[in-house]
């Protein structure tokens, strides 16, 4: 057997959960699947880094010129019946928390976006639960939870991004790549019975920088389908334009997946955020308060958009959209499950088909379209908003959870890493405060806004020492990053290799969550 380690003993009440989950079986199937592509991922990892000194040195980018694109002719693979209908999924869902799961699986929507990555938070704990409760619910075993795969929403499984490390694995002396631990591990214990009740397996694709990486993803479904013993095409996935590099390389990436594509989707913040990551430290690219000038209506983001339907539509996959992150707050006369029949409603009125991909969009986008960020200025709540958002997403991710309620709204790491980014870009260049033309922003200012929110959140957040201490440290890790000369270009990188988020989650400390 392949030399494989796994460094953190079962939490209290999980042994046999582990000894399930990473049985023999599984953990050399994750091993095999490690040794196979581990020389291309670190190609992946140095291309990155190659590619963004690249970009530092251009003024712009354009679009890829390929066979692929010129050819007009070929179409994605065809759609499986449970995917054919896309209107209405649920998002953020960590299958870590049970409960919420479950609530999400007894819903009226078509698909259940169950979630390894942004809104999930990968402690270990988190992900021997995340992996037995799917495990339980495709053997018909979670208690709660419709009996029958058919029955459910279709679980659209996303897996951690290629940015993310499992350090709790070791295989062959080296750490772990977090995405392809979470597709083994789903793809050993689910696949088959998800093919067998034709409801998978079919997964979300996040942060992808362009098409050869979409095509290692592809290279991988086909050899876990040979191992599997699964037909070739039976893996499906979306890909989330959420990297403005990809933006570049649509069509690229519908064919590197082509018989393994369920299409593309819209994602507003992460998205806006890899621009300032890309070419932040430019002015021309300086990004005003968005709560009040930044939205899908605007050209930059509305052009993204149209040409990702239209290119969808032309290779017959569908395009679909974004999570909208409002909501009920649970306990006041409702929660976000019950704004479901409300959005069905608005589907039976306006939506007479399962999807409209035969609706060709005649829309044409330039390089310029995308890379032209709209006017607008910096106002004070803006930079409370972002701070706050921050500050909030690491004191949750510290506790293991990986998005909260804030205003009215759902947060999560693509909330955060706009905010973030914003808050670096604002005092890089310290442009005028609008409620305020004598004000500018500056690191001071920042700080200022950091320590009130802080001590605002001390005494309406937390309850105990710990929380307090951790509210502190979220504190000051936030300001370590707005500060940065070069900033993590993930804050979930950040923090998944962050000293004080090991040390709280080692298993003899979990006590002191």
């Amino acid at each position: 057997m392949t030399n494989i380690n796994l460094l953190q003993s079962p939490p209290p009440k999980l042994v046999d959960v582990q000894k399930s989950v990473f049985s023999r079986e599984a953990l050399e199937f994750v091993s095999k699947l490690h040794r196979t592509f581990d020389f291309e991922i670190e190609k992946l990892y140095k291309g990155r880094f190659a590619r963004n000194a690249s970009i530092q040195t251009k003024n712009c980018l354009d679009f890829k010129i390929s066979p692929e694109r010129s050819d007009k002719t070929w179409k994605v693979g065809p759609i499986p019946s449970r995917l054919q209908n896309r209107h209405l999924d649920l998002g953020d869902v960590s299958p870590s928390n049970a409960a919420h799961f479950i609530e999400a699986l007894n819903s009226d929507v078509q698909g259940i976006q169950v979630d390894f990555d942004d809104g999930h938070c990968p402690t270990w704990r988190n992900q021997l639960l995340a992996y037995n409760n799917i495990n339980l619910l495709v053997n018909g075993k979670l208690p709660g939870a419709p009996p029958s795969l058919s029955t459910c929403p279709v679980l659209m499984l996303r897996p951690r991004a290629w940015n993310m490390i499992d350090h709790d694995i070791l295989i062959e002396g080296k750490e772990a790549i977090g995405p392809l631990v979470d597709f083994g591990i789903l793809m050993y214990h689910n696949a088959k019975k998800l093919y067998e009740a034709n409801s998978g397996p079919y997964f979300y694709l996040s942060k992808l920088e362009g098409s050869t990486e979409a095509k290692l993803w592809n290279d991988i479904f086909v050899w876990t389908q040979n191992e599997l013993n699964l037909p070739y095409g039976t893996i499906k996935a979306c890909v989330l334009i959420e990297n403005i590099l990809s933006t570049f390389e649509l069509e690229e990436i519908l064919y590197a997946l082509k018989d393994h594509s369920l299409g593309l989707n819209c994602g507003i913040w992460d998205y806006c955020a890899s621009i300032i990551s890309k070419f932040g430290d430019r002015k021309e690219f300086l990004l005003p308060d968005r709560n009040k000038y930044v939205n899908m209506d605007r050209h930059f983001l509305n052009s993204y958009m149209r040409l990702v339907v239209r290119t969808c539509h032309e290779r017959g996959a569908p395009a679909t959209g974004g999570m909208a992150a409002a909501m009920l707050k649970p306990g006041c006369n409702g929660s976000d499950d019950e704004l479901v029949p409300y959005v069905n409603e608005l589907w039976k009125k306006n939506g007479t088909t399962p999807n409209q991909i035969t609706r060709q969009i005649n829309t044409n986008v330039t390089a310029i379209d995308l890379l032209t960020i709209p006017q607008g200025g910096v106002t004070l709540q803006g930079i409370k908003h972002n701070v706050a958002v921050t500050i909030l997403f690491i004191y949750h991710w510290l506790a293991g959870i990986g998005h909260f309620f804030y205003n009215g709204n759902i947060e999560d790491s693509a909330t955060a890493e706009i905010s973030r980014a914003q808050i670096w870009q604002w005092i890089r260049f310290s442009p005028p405060i609008e409620d305020d033309s004598n004000q500018q922003v500056t690191p001071n200012l920042i700080e200022k806004t950091a320590t009130s929110f802080a001590a605002h959140a001390r005494k309406n957040l937390c309850r105990s020492s710990a929380e307090r201490k951790r509210l502190t440290a979220a504190k000051y890790m936030s300001l370590e990053i707005f500060y940065s000369r070069n900033p993590p270009e993930f804050i979930t990188s950040y923090l998944n290799d962050n000293h004080k988020f090991r040390t709280l989650h080692n298993k003899e400390l979990l006590s002191n969550l």
